[in-house]
């Protein structure tokens, strides 16, 4: 059975582009913003990971964090933001709130695929 993988940005690019290189080794959900993805957890469903945008409407990536991180549900689930911010304040802020991982757009769909197998991998061990 494959991993589900949530992917949140608001660039229908950036989601068919994640959609495309992961769909093979992962079931991908794509979400538009925090809120429809906090929606969809809500429902009862549980990602193994999830990649999520910094700078979205409606809910932005901070405010995902901390709603993800207050679940008792969801709060050990794999978090990487993506941003087109490369500013250290925004990346400690990112991972302060709880993120595992920052990584700056534009990106190596090879590299975030690593650093998520590698987090994966971690946590099965």
């Amino acid at each position: 059975m494959k991993k589900t993988l949530l992917v949140i940005d608001d660039e229908p690019s950036i989601r068919l582009i994640l959609e495309h290189y992961f769909s093979t080794d992962f079931q991908v959900v794509l979400k538009s913003n925090g809120l429809e993805a906090m929606e969809w957890l809500e429902q009862g469903n549980t990602p193994d990971a999830i990649v999520a945008d910094y700078d979205m409407p409606v809910m932005d990536g901070p405010d995902f964090i901390k709603q993800v991180r207050a679940s008792s549900l969801h709060r050990d689930v794999s978090l990487i933001i993506l941003s087109g911010k490369d500013t250290t304040s925004t990346k400690i802020e990112c991972l302060k709130l709880g993120a595992d991982d920052y990584l700056v757009k534009p990106f190596n769909p090879e590299e975030l695929s690593l650093r998520i197998n590698n987090m994966l991998n971690r946590i099965r061990v």
